[in-house]
């Protein structure tokens, strides 16, 4: 089977190479890929936003199955695009896609549908936001209600950060913004929740834990995800019903009243609260760096997965999955999330000897003439490891960043704190 990846970060490499372990995959195609995937895969260095130009691609190589890893591409309604040539793709269309494109969107079904999340307002400029400031209470977070990456998130402790939220919001800092989100601050835990849908059914895919700051004991700015963790600490059957029957079932029973239906991964980002889960976000893909730790730990065939929700056979299909921990630290070009400086070689890659546990999935990478890796991208690298605890998981994605010895970056060592005793 010849199958095709949209994307170039660390989410699809991870993907890539669950599907190249397919004895049924035989040919992979990534849009446009980085110097991992070039390894697996053949890279084609074209534009993901000109739609017709890839529906040629694929429809002249035969693609038999396209996955799509980001999200814009899919809030621009890639998939209804490509399902008016016959094309099978993994992934929503563009009105259910909403739930990632528009916070404000997910909101009001979560106003209709009475799916527990943050008391919020809705704000289309500055003076009306600003009165409502005024009278808040604090900490209180503010969200530009578009895609930004991960980063158009705010906790404000007081009136003069969130004055500057607001302003760098509708200044255009995250891209065009029309309307701020100013919530309540819920004061528990996170929890990354995934499903995976063929839009009749579902079935669960994992939990993981996301480090969002870029510093160690989660402060300082918000990022793409500086590491992650695989189950989240928090996980219980009891709660796990009570996130399918109070937030999943609904919401998807919504998109159903509005005219269409879900298919492709669903990520709910949840606030934990005295055992009670709460909606912050969905995104309407895996999350990157969840994705890496996730699917490392799936022993069901990838493909049989994506075929069976593109054929809505997901009920036909049983998901078998490793019980052992996975942890995962992202190495960062120095500077990220503001500016870092590109094109910065990665030497001692080869150094690093892995065993069948271990992965190094890329994000921004790039191989050039000479068959030299360097940094493109603010978070550069995926260091993942499976083990019985995760302390040793831990202990060995340390040993092998401590092998590449990469200058140009920098890490958190403190990814998975709260499972690991000190």
């Amino acid at each position: 089977m010849i199958v095709g990846i949209i994307g170039s970060g660390g989410r699809e490499h991870a993907i890539c190479t669950m599907l190249k372990s397919s004895k049924k995959v035989s040919e992979l195609y990534c849009f446009p890929g980085n110097a991992g995937t070039s390894k697996i895969a053949k890279n084609i260095d074209l534009n993901v936003d000109d739609f017709e130009k890839l529906k040629n691609f694929i429809l002249e190589k035969k693609i038999e199955l396209v996955v799509v890893g980001p999200e814009k591409p899919l809030v621009d309604g890639i998939v209804d695009y490509l399902e008016k040539f016959k094309i099978k793709v993994f992934g929503p269309k563009k009105l259910a896609s909403q739930l990632e494109g528009s916070k404000i969107f997910t909101k009001k079904i979560c106003e209709k549908y009475n799916i527990p999340t943050a008391k919020f307002g809705i704000f289309d400029n500055i003076h009306n936001a600003v009165k409502f400031l005024k009278k808040s209470k604090y900490p209180i977070v503010i969200k530009a209600d578009n895609l930004a990456s991960g980063k158009g998130v705010y906790i404000c402790d007081n009136e003069e950060e969130s004055m500057n939220a607001v302003q760098e919001i509708f200044q255009g800092k995250f891209g065009d913004a029309k309307n701020v989100l100013i919530e309540e601050f819920l004061n528990g835990e996170e929890m990354s929740f995934f499903v995976i849908s063929d839009g009749i059914s579902i079935q669960n895919f994992g939990t993981a834990q996301d480090h969002k700051r870029v510093l160690e004991g989660d402060k300082g700015k918000n990022t793409g995800g500086m590491g992650a963790y695989s189950p989240s600490r928090l996980i219980t059957n009891e709660l796990e019903k009570k996130i399918i029957k109070k937030i999943i079932n609904p919401t998807l029973k919504a998109l159903k009243e509005l005219g269409t239906n879900y298919k492709g991964f669903l990520y709910a980002g949840l606030m934990i609260v005295d055992n009670e889960p709460y909606l912050i976000e969905y995104n309407v893909r895996m999350g990157d760096p969840e994705c890496q730790t996730i699917l490392p730990k799936l022993k069901t065939d990838l493909v049989d997965v994506f075929l069976s929700c593109c054929e809505q056979k997901l009920n036909q299909i049983k998901l078998d999955w490793s019980n052992k921990k996975s942890l995962c630290i992202v190495l960062c070009s120095k500077g990220y999330p503001d500016k870092y400086k590109k094109n910065i070689e990665i030497k001692n890659l080869d150094k690093i000897k892995l065993n069948s546990n271990d992965y190094i999935f890329h994000a921004g990478t790039f191989k050039n003439s000479d068959n030299k890796i360097s940094a493109m991208g603010g978070r550069v690298l995926n260091f993942v490891s499976l083990s019985e605890e995760f302390v040793n998981a831990k202990k060995n994605i340390l040993n092998h960043l401590n092998i590449l010895n990469w200058s140009g970056g920098f890490f958190r060592k403190d990814i998975g704190y709260k499972v690991i005793d000190k």
